[in-house]
């Protein structure tokens, strides 16, 4: 993992870069397909990068097929901690409402607020539990597809065969994602280059991952 911090840069390298973040920026514009034609283009990079290709793959919109079982497989997971959030947000606004109309209870009360912090800490705490796993996730789409990225617990073996791993690789992914996020500070124009450029990065970083992961799991 000696080499992850080479994501910030290895996109430069390649002396069209501008051209082809600029498009693939222009693109994820487009909601929805344009996500999901960016993950596509995020995997062909990574396939460059396996091939010892530290070139960008061209900009287009022809990786919509690549990119959505991925788009997918992070849908699913996203909606399944969601559906998880309503289950716990749901009941504690009923409550809360309820006591707010009639006279309150303290103890009904006490309880739909701790739901509502429960709330908070679950999807929190899984936002963040998705991104430390995002490069399993995204190795096991890229070898076995929606039904390989739905095998949680080949994730969950892939992510905790190298602790260390897994750990460097999220924190360098929510480094990524903080510079896709710059995009809007400068005044909604940089999100063009930022998207994109993160994307890059995110497929450096997998590949990071899977160089760095045990023999048994770089084979499956």
């Amino acid at each position: 993992m000696d080499r992850i911090t080479d994501a910030f840069a290895w996109p430069f390298r390649d002396p069209d870069w501008v051209s082809k973040i600029a498009i693939i920026g222009l693109i994820l514009l487009v909601p929805v397909l344009g996500g999901m034609n960016g993950l596509g283009w995020m995997l062909a990079a990574l396939d460059r990068l396996r091939a010892g290709d530290e070139r960008l793959p061209p900009a287009s919109f022809n990786y919509l097929g690549r990119g959505f079982p991925l788009f997918v497989v992070t849908a699913v997971y996203y909606l399944l901690l969601l559906l998880v959030g309503a289950l716990l947000y749901v009941p504690a606004t009923v409550i809360l409402a309820t006591e707010g109309r009639d006279s309150s209870s303290a103890v009904l009360v006490a309880v739909g607020i701790s739901l509502l912090i429960l709330t908070f800490s679950v999807v929190s705490l899984g936002s963040l539990a998705l991104t430390f796993a995002a490069p399993s996730i995204v190795l096991a789409v890229s070898r076995g597809g929606i039904s390989g990225g739905l095998r949680a617990d080949a994730i969950w073996r892939m992510a905790r065969s190298s602790l260390v791993n897994t750990l460097i690789a999220g924190l360098m992914l929510i480094a990524a994602h903080f510079v896709a996020s710059l995009g809007l500070m400068l005044c909604c124009i940089g999100v063009v280059f930022t998207n994109a450029y993160a994307l890059a990065m995110e497929a450096w970083i997998v590949r990071s991952f899977e160089i760095g992961s045990p023999p048994a799991i770089k084979a499956t």
